[in-house]
Formats: C-alpha cells, sequence, structure tokens
C-alpha cells in the first residue's frame, strides 16, 4: 500500500539537488554549502530566450505587443501579491543574489515543485489559500460566513476592525493596479488592426475593471484571424490550496503561427463523435462539446504572474467558464518554442536514461506536441454539470478538483487519438510513438510534485499503469517498456474511473484515489533519482521582454 507518509519521505528528490532546504539543528551546513545547494537548484531550471518571428507584423501590431508586455507586467505584480505580499521588501529581505534568484522562479520563499517547502530562513509552511484568505483562517470558519462574495472567484477574504471576515472584489481591493492595466488595454483596443481583437481587449479591460469575464471571454472565442493574442487577468484557481477556488492573475503574449494552425482546426469538427465515444455510460457524456471551439499554434513570448511560477504550461485551454464551453466550446492553444525546448532539454534526456533502447525511437517531438495538444481538446469532454444536474465537477470536488481535472485531460488525450487512428484520421499513425512518449512525459512531470496538479495527476497516472501492465520495468537495467495492447486498456480504465468521479462528483472516491496514487513510491523515488544524479533540468525559465524579442518601444 503506497502511504502520504511515503511521498513526505520522498518529497526531496522531486528538486533539483540531493539535500534538503532545512537541515537539523545537529548537523548545519555552514553559508557557502546553503548557497551552493541553492544555486544547485536555480540551475535546475535551463535558462531559455522567448522569441519569435515579428517581421510580419504590421506597426500596429508591433504597437499593440507592446502594451500587452506592459499590461501582463502588472499581471505579474497582483500575482506576487496573490502568492505572497509584498515582493519588494520580501527581495530586498533576501541575503543574496542567489536567494532572489531562486524566489523570482518561485514567486515567493517556498519551493513549488517541492511540496512548498520554504528555502527562506524564517519562512514556516505556505498557507493554503495563499494570501487570498487571512493567515489564520480555517475551513470551517469560511464555510460559516455569510458574506456573499466569498466563493467567487475573484474576491480577496479579509478581516475587518471586528475580526469577522470580509471578501472584497479584485476590482476593488487590486484598483489602482486594475485600472492602470485596464487602460493599457483600452489603448491597445483602438490600435489594433484586426476588429475581432480590438472587441476583446475593449472587452477585457471593462472586464478587469467589473469582475465579470463574461463579454469578454465569448468575444475571445469569436477571434479567428488575429495574428497577436493576449491572455490576461485572474484565470486559473492552481495557487487557491484551501478551497480551490480564487482565480489567480496570469498573462501570456503570443503570436500565432497561421498556417500551422489552420491545418489543425480540422481536428475539431470531430469533437462531438470522440464524446460520443468517451468509455463511460451515456449518462456520463450526455453533452455536446461546443461547436465552435478552435485550435491553434503559437509562439509565446512572454509568461506573466500565475503561469510563470514554478513549472512553465506549454499549452492553454480557456475559457474556464463552462457556460462559455457549452455556447462556443473552447480554444487550445499550443506553445509550440516552449514546448521544443522542454522537448529537447528534459524529454529526449529523460527518455534515455529511462526506456528501454528498442523503444527510445518512439519518443518523438511529433508524438509530444500531439499528447500536449489533445490534452487541451480533452478538457472540453465529459460532462460540465454533475448528472445530478446540482452543480459543476468543480465545485463537487472542490480541492481535489485540479488534479482530477489534469488527469482526465491527460488520459482522454491518448483515448482520442486512439480513436482518431481507428477512424483512418491518422494515416500511417503509430500509436506507440504516443504511448512511450507519454511515459516519458509522466517522469517529466511527477518531478513537479505533490504541490502542482499536475504533478499529482502524473502519480496516480503512473501508479495506475504500473498496476494494469501498461508498462514493465526490468529490474536489472532500470529501463521501461510499454505492453501496448495493456496500454490502451488503461487508458480506458482510467477515463472511465475519473470520468465517473467527476460526473458523480464524488469527493470521497477523488480524495481516495489521490491519497492512495498520487503519491512517490520507493521504486518511482529511485528513478527520480537518478534524472536529479543526471542533472537533466527539472524545467525552464525564460530570459523574456520587449528587448529580447527585438520589440522596440515605437514601432
Amino acid at each position: 500500500m503506497r502511504h502520504v507518509s511515503t511521498l513526505i519521505a520522498t518529497a526531496f528528490v522531486l528538486t533539483a539537488t540531493l539535500v534538503s532546504c532545512t537541515p537539523t539543528a545537529t548537523n548545519q551546513p555552514d553559508v557557502n554549502e546553503e548557497e551552493m545547494e541553492l544555486k544547485q537548484k536555480v540551475e535546475a531550471f535551463a535558462r531559455v530566450p522567448l522569441k519569435s518571428n515579428i517581421d510580419h507584423l504590421t506597426d500596429s501590431e508591433k504597437a499593440v505587443l507592446n502594451l500587452c508586455f506592459d499590461a501582463a507586467k502588472i499581471m505579474d505584480d497582483l500575482f506576487w501579491k496573490e502568492a505572497f505580499g509584498d515582493k519588494e521588501s520580501f527581495l530586498a529581505g533576501l541575503p543574496n543574489d542567489i536567494y532572489r534568484e531562486f524566489a523570482l522562479i518561485n514567486y515567493g520563499p517556498w519551493e513549488r515543485l517541492n511540496g512548498n517547502a520554504p528555502f527562506v530562513p524564517g519562512f514556516g509552511d505556505k498557507p493554503l489559500g495563499a494570501n487570498f484568505y487571512p493567515k489564520d483562517m480555517t475551513k470551517e470558519e469560511f464555510e460559516a460566513c455569510q458574506d456573499p462574495l466569498k466563493e467567487s472567484m475573484y474576491s480577496v477574504l479579509t478581516r475587518n476592525a471586528e475580526g469577522k471576515l470580509v471578501a472584497i472584489a479584485y476590482h476593488e481591493y487590486y484598483a489602482e493596479k486594475i485600472e492602470q492595466a485596464a487602460r493599457l488595454l483600452d489603448s491597445a483596443s483602438k490600435l489594433a488592426d484586426d476588429p475581432a481583437l480590438a472587441k476583446y481587449l475593449a472587452l477585457r479591460a471593462t472586464a478587469l475593471r467589473t469582475d465579470n469575464y463574461y463579454d469578454s471571454d465569448a468575444a475571445w472565442m469569436e477571434m479567428k484571424s488575429n495574428r497577436i493574442d493576449f491572455v490576461v487577468g485572474p484565470i486559473e484557481n492552481y495557487e487557491d490550496h484551501l478551497c480551490g477556488n480564487k482565480a489567480a492573475h496570469e498573462a501570456f503574449v503570443l503570436i500565432k503561427d497561421m498556417e500551422w494552425s489552420e491545418r489543425l482546426s480540422r481536428y475539431m469538427s470531430f469533437l462531438p463523435k470522440l464524446q460520443k465515444n468517451l468509455p463511460v455510460d451515456a449518462k456520463y457524456k450526455s453533452e455536446l462539446p461546443g461547436a465552435e471551439s478552435d485550435l491553434g499554434v503559437y509562439d509565446v513570448v512572454y509568461y506573466a504572474g500565475d503561469c510563470n511560477a514554478g513549472s512553465k504550461t506549454i499549452a492553454i485551454n480557456l475559457p474556464n467558464d463552462e457556460k462559455i464551453q457549452e455556447l462556443k466550446g473552447s480554444r487550445r492553444l499550443q506553445l509550440r518554442n516552449a514546448m521544443q525546448y522542454k522537448f529537447n532539454m528534459i524529454m529526449e534526456p529523460i527518455a534515455g536514461l529511462l526506456i528501454d533502447p528498442a523503444q527510445r525511437n518512439f519518443v518523438t517531438f511529433e508524438a509530444f506536441f500531439e499528447n500536449t495538444m489533445f490534452h487541451e481538446v480533452a478538457h472540453g469532454l465529459g460532462i460540465k454539470k454533475t448528472i445530478d444536474g446540482k452543480m459543476t465537477p468543480q465545485e463537487a470536488l472542490l480541492e481535489t478538483y485540479s488534479a482530477m481535472e489534469e488527469g482526465k485531460a491527460d488520459i482522454l488525450g491518448i483515448f482520442m487519438l486512439e480513436q482518431l487512428a481507428k477512424m483512418g484520421e491518422l494515416p500511417e499513425h503509430d500509436m506507440m510513438n504516443n504511448y512511450v512518449t507519454f511515459l516519458a512525459g509522466i517522469f517529466r512531470s511527477v518531478r513537479f510534485g505533490a504541490a502542482s496538479a499536475h504533478g499529482k495527476a502524473n502519480m496516480v497516472r503512473f501508479h495506475y499503469f504500473q498496476d494494469k501492465g501498461a508498462f514493465v520495468r526490468d529490474s536489472v537495467t532500470g529501463f521501461y517498456r510499454i505492453v501496448p495492447e495493456k496500454m490502451s486498456e488503461a487508458v480506458a480504465g482510467l477515463a472511465h474511473d475519473i470520468l465517473v468521479i467527476q460526473g458523480d462528483g464524488n469527493y470521497q472516491r477523488a480524495s481516495e484515489m489521490l491519497l492512495k496514487e498520487g503519491v512517490v513510491d520507493q521504486l518511482l523515488a529511485e528513478d527520480l533519482m537518478k534524472i536529479q544524479e543526471a542533472n537533466i533540468p527539472i524545467d525552464i525559465r525564460f530570459e523574456q521582454g520587449k528587448e529580447v524579442l527585438g520589440l522596440t518601444q515605437k514601432p
């Protein structure tokens, strides 16, 4: 049986070094040794430049990009407030540049890919609710609070003079920063060549000022011909580990590859049939995916806030609003340049270390791209309401939802590729490429740790595949080999289990699955140690900004 204590005991192997951040009082290392350990952790994030060709863009489009960069920096400031608090005073109080550099990667004093363990002296455990709630607030106190705004994704809870909980909307709590960002979007809207982009930017400015994102999300879904894109605002709820509710601020500045996006768009027409083929009873797939879903390929040229903290996302699936998804579907954005960096610097070296030599040729960037692409498509499948019609899966599964949803998307992505291959829509396609690349990807993502929804989902999947015989591990060489017929069965089985949990809104079953399977056992810990000892980067970090892109202030 796998226990939570196993994860705690092996949590340190999920970091870039072999040592603990909190040495015992009886064996204190000297300052230089501590700094060297921290320096190794910083270097475990490979530094890469975020570039893209912008020669084809008009002067107006470059001017819009300039404003988007400025607004993105404001989102970064807001996320610091949400994740920690006062960024400047915190950074100024750190001992040296090594601490500051690691703090910038983690947006605070807690190591995100090591279970949020503190790495700065004087800091204890990270509050589960980050900075969205009072540090001393309990979940029971939250539930007893009568403030109607308390469950809004876009509110901060504080205490009034009497010590009573009070919820304050983001646009009021962060009023100065929000207005600065909104004005930048207003200006960008007036400069935009593309009418749909102009409409979206104007509506997004209004959304920031009101915390009502429906109209701007709908407008974002209607954009088709825009060559630049800007994802901005409070979006994902990964940072809230207390209630799994509050959305954190972030931004992506993007340049679209129009030709590649056009090639991929045809896959979206298969969503209704793919939904029908899901391996569950009809009641768990009764909803129809939105007809206007689309798929695009982008170079990302700036990450800010939540998406830049710790591990870096390589694909986007938005909007999160279930009503928009039901009406218009969603957009899946593949971040090709970031994806290529991760494959070259992390995936290929991991495969060379752990995958059976006879199957290493199946680990390809094309398969990595497909797996990631259909992961995002899969977020739109399943159902948006529990089968009793009372709530959304997110409302029912609470803090377990993010890990379950990421697990669903991962496994359904592979299931969908299997289905498309059977339908003849992927000519001369070999699923072994996807299977073996998927397995190598598990080792990459498990390193993100239990504090990450993606890391937790990959732990669950590893143990499920292990139990079902989807892969075997040679006890002598330590190499892993996919068993394709067992792999297909395991994919369908895990897809079934997660879809049913979401459809039933079964919080207890989700909690049990994550508690039992979402851990690192001894064997997996040993293999992760091999990756660590080989100095394979744990993730990437960016040299980014207008200068890196070659964007002048006044094009």
